[in-house]
């Protein structure tokens, strides 16, 4: 049996899975939403400076993973140049955050399937799915590498396309192009309660791209891949989302109310382009490649969930079992729990009034955020407490650029987006205070885990 995890991640593998982490429903389907609420100019603010944010987390995250490559997950560098007790939450708290996940994903899947199968029984779907992605993980990462490649490569290959015939559309019919920027209260509308919302979308939409440091432990030449991929990953997202935002406004009025809806296939602006050229069956095309984001999110849930439990186990924060491995160096007790896990959120779903089911993906929702910031926060500590010690800038194979404002900016950001949560939660008319526990409630179970810790690894402590 395998005592460490198998290096078999390539930097095409390490390209995809970053790029497939981030490409979802948030760009297929909410990105319309997001031009309906901000207008053109602040959808694509939004969305410009998110992305300006991540390439700070995801170049901090690249200098560690390059200097010190993490045996499973990014969560050992807050132990490491934070505390432990930050980086055993941020551990538990990453951990809960994508076995969630893999049950909103395996949902998502089962709706989107009865676009075609509508008389089928969700919950078949859902059991053989679970069973699909279970089974991709089951084998060597290299397996769940080809896969996440292949699903990434769909998701990219039509954004491509959207953008391609978008452009196209520009320049063949003259309706179309920056009169879209000038309409109404364009291209700010909503003014600044719009564009907040707008970035809190974008913020979402950008999550999973930290994956690549989960994967870090697994890939082969570090060092080389991790700065390479990091390097790629930004540009292309940068790409797919701030040019895919910014067709759309060209292509499409932000008062058409075709925009507002943000769960039906039949509305989401690709399909409305696609439309253009594919008639009907720019729904089938569109649900097809949702589908295969959704079942990749699911593949990179049942993944990344698996690695952190087996770092916790590993590491003696949870019982040793969870650190075994197969004979494949896949961590296959910390899978049969994390899928465990998410197979139990997933029958919360729909048992009784689904209360609990939304109740815990409101939890993961805010996790990722928390994550960014403790990233953020390691790379801050990591330069000004522990690398001089090291040995100073010389032996970094790998240097962020920025330092310290690029840290300090995303910080303050990323606290202002977790603040900013309730700005949509106040303006609801029927807002009531339970919603705002249950905004918040990632951000106190952190609180909880973090105090926990602290407290009782003092009880636990020798006395000397």
């Amino acid at each position: 049996m395998s005592t460490g995890l198998a290096k078999r991640l390539q930097t095409r593998h390490v390209n995809m899975i970053a790029i497939g982490g981030s490409i979802g429903t948030g760009l297929f389907l909410a990105s319309g939403y997001s031009v309906s609420v901000g207008g053109p100019g602040g959808a694509l603010l939004a969305y410009t400076l998110m992305a300006l944010i991540v390439y700070f987390l995801m170049t901090s995250l690249c200098e560690m993973s390059a200097f010190n490559p993490s045996s499973g997950t990014f969560c050992e560098y807050s132990s490491l140049y934070v505390g432990k007790s930050f980086g055993a939450a941020m551990g538990y708290n990453y951990w809960l955050n994508w076995a969630i996940t893999i049950a909103a994903d395996i949902s998502a899947a089962s709706l989107i399937l009865s676009y075609w199968f509508p008389h089928v029984n969700g919950a078949l779907f859902s059991i053989v799915i679970f069973c699909i992605i279970f089974l991709c993980n089951v084998f060597s990462v290299k397996v769940y590498g080809e896969i996440e490649y292949t699903m990434s490569f769909v998701k990219v290959a039509v954004i491509i396309a959207f953008i391609l015939l978008g452009i196209f559309a520009i320049f063949q019919q003259p309706e179309f192009g920056l009169h879209n920027w000038t309409m109404g209260d364009a291209p700010f509308h909503g003014g600044f309660l719009g564009f907040i919302t707008v970035f809190l979308f974008a913020g979402f939409s950008f999550q999973g791209t930290e994956l690549v440091g989960v994967a870090s432990g697994e890939t082969e030449n570090p060092a080389v891949t991790i700065p390479k991929s990091i390097k790629y990953v930004f540009w292309r997202l940068t790409l797919f989302y701030v040019l895919s935002i910014a067709v759309i406004t060209l292509l499409i009025p932000y008062n058409d109310l075709r925009l507002t809806y943000q769960d039906k296939v039949s509305m989401s602006p690709y399909t409305l382009i696609f439309s253009t050229y594919f008639s009907h069956y720019a729904g089938d095309i569109i649900n097809f490649v949702i589908l295969i984001a959704v079942l990749s999110a699911a593949n990179a849930s049942m993944y990344s969930s698996t690695r952190i439990l087996w770092y916790l186990g590993k590491t003696g924060q949870v019982p040793a079992i969870f650190g075994r491995l197969n004979p494949y160096a896949v961590p296959i007790t910390a899978l049969i729990a994390s899928g465990l896990v998410g197979s139990l959120v997933f029958l919360s779903s729909i048992v009784g009034n689904g209360l609990l089911f939304a109740y815990l993906i409101q939890i993961s929702s805010l996790s990722g955020f928390i994550a960014w910031f403790g990233i953020a926060l390691s790379h801050y500590q990591f330069r000004r407490k522990y690398l001089a010690k090291a040995g100073g800038l010389k032996i970094l194979p790998y240097r962020a650029k920025f330092y310290p404002y690029a840290q300090i900016i995303s910080m303050v950001a990323l606290l202002f987006v977790i603040i900013a949560q309730i700005i949509p939660v106040v303006h609801d008319q029927n807002y009531q205070f339970t919603d705002l526990i249950l905004t918040y409630s990632s951000v106190l179970l952190f609180l909880v885990l973090f105090l926990g810790h602290k407290f009782f690894s003092k009880k636990l402590a020798p006395i000397k």
